[in-house]
Order: structure tokens, then sequence, then C-alpha cells
């Protein structure tokens, strides 16, 4: 060989130096009467030949079919022998088309290379079966325990369990189908062979996971289907690999229940949130797909201006309203009424009505908007000062008692509070020895101060009012000192 390369040197740089007779004769025994192309498509054989079996996917023409072999050159004088077979479900390829094929072994009796079209097994016979092969069968039948199959003419045996990577419950819909499948148990003996699809398909999606492990990026969005539905959230396989896709993240809207937004076996798109590698773990997101319905909050729902919603749910704390799907608004237990104290929601509104509301403030960052139903009708705090000026004597019915004093309504949403001290002229024990729960009563306004809401009023004030034409007002009587009783003495009871 070194001859010929320094041969073919030669002749490349000195094409017109003509050879002696006597190097042309070394170089002919050299030879063997072989020429430079016959050892070069040697090497390519012997090349082919050491190739690992199916490993590596070559392009070959077809050059012959003669019965149930197809015959084709892979380049040079490299020739294998490919089943007509595996041909069985689509129309042979005709001479002179390329085909797509893998190298199974070297057949040295026949001098050629045995071939595979891509993607397709070798039929097995009893000579060449073993454990761990991977071969093609179809399936004729099945029984109670799996599928029955016939892999070129032996008859094997699939369990159900090994059919899926998941349960299997109907059977029929298998036969006559062709499973790519790994022979698991072989008995030569006995012609017993078990095979198994679910080995394969477990590499498959190993293979696939990993795949997609590596070429997976945050911020991706991605095609999924939904696998199954939990309490608080759905996994969603994302091409081998599972995810995460939390309630919370489903959609812009409060959702209780998962499952009004997803299914089993829906498909779709999903934005990859995190990836975490080392735990194999996946948050997506769907919502983060969708317009965010927060932008232009403040320009849709301006502070002061009053627009409806539905009321969604309710806390100890207030009620939440919807204004359009995605957003929601609170509105504070303090803001639901002006006409009595509210001790929880449910004693004003309900989930699902519909209420007018007035909007106090928005907070976009933080997605919050602040709302009031007791300001979207007339305040009745409007002109407070002028229908109840300083000085003046008007009823009023006691809704309230505290320790400090007693409420008083003047008007519907209208409170004002007559303090302790303002009670009597005489020392008041307690509020309640002067004024009762439900009481009309007359009293004089000391105060008002519309914007905090705030009105003073007196009793005791009454009588000293050149206006006041009604009667006394109630003063507490002095209670008697209770004096301890004491034994009697001399024995006497």
């Amino acid at each position: 060989m070194a001859e010929i390369e320094r041969f073919e040197d030669d002749n490349k740089f000195h094409p017109e130096m003509p050879l002696d007779d006597e190097l042309q004769r070394e170089l002919d025994e050299a030879l063997g009467g072989m020429s430079v192309e016959d050892i070069l498509d040697a090497d390519r054989v012997a090349e082919d030949q050491a190739a690992p079996a199916g490993e590596g996917v070559r392009r070959g023409t077809v050059m012959d079919i003669q019965g149930d072999d197809i015959f084709v050159e892979l380049g040079g004088k490299s020739q294998g022998i490919l089943p007509a077979a595996q041909f069985e479900d689509e129309p042979l390829p005709q001479v002179g088309e390329t085909v797509e094929v893998t190298i199974e072994r070297y057949d040295d009796r026949d001098g050629l290379l045995i071939l595979s079209r891509k993607g397709a097994v070798m039929a097995a016979t009893w000579e060449t079966i073993e454990e761990g092969q991977v071969v093609e069968g179809r399936v004729t039948g099945h029984n109670k325990g799996g599928l029955e199959l016939t892999i070129s003419g032996i008859r094997a045996f699939m369990p159900i369990s090994q059919i899926e990577l998941f349960r299997v419950e109907e059977l029929a819909p298998y036969v006559n189908q062709r499973l790519r499948c790994e022979v698991t148990e072989l008995d030569r003996r006995n012609e017993n062979v078990v095979v198994s699809r679910r080995s394969l398909l477990e590499a498959e999606a190993a293979e696939l996971r990993e795949k997609t492990f590596r070429e997976l990026e945050e911020g991706q969005i991605i095609p999924g289907v939904v696998k199954s539905v939990l309490p608080y959230g759905a996994f969603v396989d994302i091409g081998g690999v599972d995810g995460l896709l939390h309630v919370r993240d489903m959609s812009y809207s409060h959702t209780e229940d998962p499952r009004h937004i997803v299914q089993e076996g829906m498909q779709l798109k999903v934005k990859v949130l995190s990836i975490d590698r080392q735990e194999r773990k996946i948050a997506l997101g769907l919502k983060q797909i969708l317009p965010d319905p927060w932008a232009g909050a403040e320009e849709k729902w301006p502070v002061e201006t009053v627009t409806a919603g539905r009321i969604t749910r309710l806390a100890d704390f207030g009620a939440f309203v919807e204004l359009e799907e995605g957003v929601e608004g609170l509105i504070p237990i303090s803001e639901l009424s002006f006409e009595r104290r509210v001790k929880h929601p449910g004693e004003v509104v309900s989930a699902g009505d519909v209420v007018k509301v007035r909007v106090l403030n928005v907070d976009t960052r933080q997605k919050r908007i602040g709302l009031s139903l007791k300001r979207a009708g007339d305040d009745p705090w409007m002109g407070a000062s002028v229908r109840w000026p300083e000085g003046a004597i008007t009823d009023g019915v006691v809704k309230r008692i505290t320790d400090f004093g007693a409420f008083v309504e003047l008007s519907p949403g209208v409170e004002g509070l007559v303090h302790i001290s303002e009670l009597s002229d005489s020392h008041v024990r307690s509020v309640s020895d002067v004024l009762r729960e439900g009481q009309v009563t007359q009293v004089k306004v000391l105060n008002v101060d519309e914007d905090a809401r705030r009105i003073s009023l007196s009793v005791k004030q009454l009588a000293y009012s050149p206006d006041y034409t009604g009667p006394e007002p109630a003063e507490t009587k002095a209670q008697p000192k209770k004096r301890r009783k004491r034994p009697l003495k001399g024995g006497l009871d």
C-alpha cells in the first residue's frame, strides 16, 4: 500500500513522468491484477463489514429485486440484501430508487451485507432468535392474560402488563396490528417465546425525557397533553417529561377546581416557568401566554368611577367582586353599608350577586382594586352639617350602646355619638341606665365633621337649650348603698 500511495503522489504531481518497465512490473505484482479503484472499493467493504450492526443509517440504491430479496448498492462495490417483507404495508421500491437502511451483519458465505430498512427489524428464526433481541410480530389473538403473536412463523405471547406503559383494559383493538417488541424469555425446547413491548416504550420514553430535558429552557412555549388532574393542579406531558401546571397558573380568574379549566387528554400550549434539573421538576403556566387583563386597569376603572361586577366569594374582611374575567376587586366590610354596622359580608351580599360599586383605588403592580358598595349610590353624609347644624335639636333612634356612650341614628346611614359624659348632669355608672337600644330620643347637635363622618350629640344639654320644649331629659337616680348584714348578738337569729 505504501508503494501505491507513493505511486499516486508521484502521478499526481508528475503526470507526464512515464514509469520504467522494472517499476511497472513490481507494481503489477503488488496489486495482484487489481486496479487502484478495486483496492479502494475493497477497503470500503471492509469498513462496512467492521461497522457495528444496527449503528448508523446508510443511503443505498436499489440495483435488483429477486423474489423476496432486494439488492442494494451502498457505494463502490459494497452490496447488501434487504428483505422485501419489510415493505409489507407499502409498495416495494423500484430499481434505481434510494432507500435508507441499517447494516445488521455481514454474511461471509454470500459476501453480502444483511440490511434492514430504517425503523424496521430483522425477521427472526429459531436459529437466530435470542433473548434481548428486538423483533416484529403480528397479533393473531388474545386471551385473558395478554396477546398472542406470530413472529416469522414463531408463536409468542405478550403479557397484558407488557403491552403499554399504562393499564390496558381492551385487547381486541390490538388484533392484526404489527408490534415491535423485545424477546424477554426464550425456551427453544418447548418452543415458548415471551415478548414485551413495554420495555421498548420505556427505553424510548427515557431517551425522549433526556432529550427534552437537554433542550428545554425557561420561557419556552411548548405543546403538551394533560395526563392527570388533581385538586392543586394538573400534570402535563411535554414530550416524555411531566410538568406541573398549578391551579394558580391556569387562569387570571380565581379558580377553585382545576377541572373547570382542563381535563385529562386535553391538548394545550403552556409556558415553561421554571426548571429544577437536579430535582427534575418543571413548573408550567397557562395564563402566562394569555393577555394580562390587568394591563391598563387604571384607564379602564379610574378612581371614583361607578361600575358593575359580580360577587365571586365572601371573606370575614369583605367581599370580592369580579369586574371582568381575571380582574377582581375587594369591598372591605366597612364599605358595604352606611345604614348599619355589618358583622359579616353575608348580611348584605351573596356570591353571584351583580352589584354596582365605586372604585376607591387601583394598584396594578400589586393587582389590587379597592371598591365601595355603600358609596355607589347617594352619600347620606353629604350636607350633614346643613341638615344638622350645631345647636340643633333633633330626634334619633339608639342603635348601639357601648361602655363609652350610645350611637344614635339621625337618618339611614348617619349616626352620631352621645358620649357617656353627655348623658346627664349626674354621675352615670352605665349608659344603659339612661338609654336603651331601639329607644327614640331627642338629642342636641354639638359638632358635625362631614369629612370624618362624625357627629357629637348630647342629651344633658337639652334642658339648657332655649329651643327645647320637650320633657326633662332622663336622669339617673342615686342608688342607695347596700349595708352589710351582720349577725345579731345574744345568740338570736
